[in-house]
């Protein structure tokens, strides 16, 4: 073998020197490709706890928003079918209105249409989304309103309040929108708006002969629940707003977080492709001159 002008250590220390180039290139071909700095969080040194931290707070903020989402399209259902039922007491309280003022008054027709009303409504709190029913609470695997003869009794003036047709429980929905705010949009179908309603239609419905107390007394409470129903309603509005603003909030920190977390990690291509450029000029002139250093030997020196 030729005897090199230079040392064995300093031909070594200059490959090492190009592999060195070589490899930082590679890893600036991945980011130009890749548009970020690191496949990995090792690769960000002290900003990796904070880039951490972001996605994380991100991927919370998605969770958040989902379930507001989930729990805006149930809240819109409620108030769908609460609509429903202030029209239907409505209509209930024109039906008494007139019945009351009329002297010719076919009770039998009457009573038939309170029976049919009273079904309506049981069928309007039996309201399902996604398969669920909104009105039973957290019992939202079955019916919440039993409206047979055998479950919730006939009823005479004067009456008493009785939810005996409730097949639910007393906790109201919930949806947690933040780390912080939990809103509560739930009703129930044993709410004394619903109860009063159905309480006025189940008087009219089982009576005979139509007394001027029952048809006093049911439209009472027909005037009643359309008032409480709105109340109810304007609450419910009042939570769907809650829970539009805190999704909304979240979606902003969402978008905020995101954009902090890509400065963290990108990389401007257009420099790094602008520095591959240099180092790729710097390691072919690196190799010629090894390939040049080890050509050489003592005879080609000599001579």
């Amino acid at each position: 073998m030729a005897m090199r002008i230079a040392t064995f250590g300093n031909s070594e220390q200059m490959i090492a020197a190009a592999l060195r180039t070589q490899s930082t290139m590679a890893n600036m071909q991945i980011q130009e490709a890749s548009g970020i700095t690191s496949s990995d969080f090792g690769g960000y040194g002290s900003s990796s706890q904070q880039i951490l931290n972001l996605q994380v707070s991100v991927t919370r903020a998605q969770s958040y928003i989902d379930a507001s989402t989930q729990a805006s399209s149930k809240v819109e259902v409620m108030y769908s079918a609460m609509s429903s039922i202030s029209d239907l007491i409505t209509q209930f309280r024109s039906l008494l209105t007139g019945a009351t003022s009329s002297t010719t008054t076919d009770a039998t027709s009457v009573s038939q249409s309170a029976q049919d009303m009273l079904e309506q409504m049981a069928s309007l709190l039996n309201t399902q989304y996604g398969g669920d029913y909104v009105f039973g609470g957290a019992r939202t695997d079955q019916a919440p309103v039993d409206i047979d003869s055998t479950v919730y009794a006939a009823m005479t003036s004067p009456s008493s309040a009785d939810t005996s047709y409730y097949k639910g429980d007393d906790e109201l929905a919930s949806v947690r929108v933040s780390e912080s705010q939990i809103v509560s949009y739930g009703v129930t179908a044993d709410n004394a708006a619903f109860e009063k309603a159905m309480r006025a239609m189940n008087l009219v419905a089982n009576s005979t002969t139509l007394s001027t107390d029952t048809l006093n007394e049911a439209l009472d409470l027909a005037e009643t629940a359309v008032d409480a129903v709105g109340v109810v309603q304007s609450r419910v509005s009042n939570a769907a707003s809650a829970i539009e603003r805190a999704s909304s909030f979240q979606t902003e920190y969402q978008s905020y977080a995101q954009s902090l977390a890509t400065d963290l990690t990108s990389v401007d291509v257009a420099a790094v492709t602008a520095q591959l450029s240099t180092y790729q000029a710097q390691l072919t002139a690196s190799y010629a001159a090894i390939a040049k250093v080890q050509s050489l030997n003592l005879a080609s020196y000599l001579s």
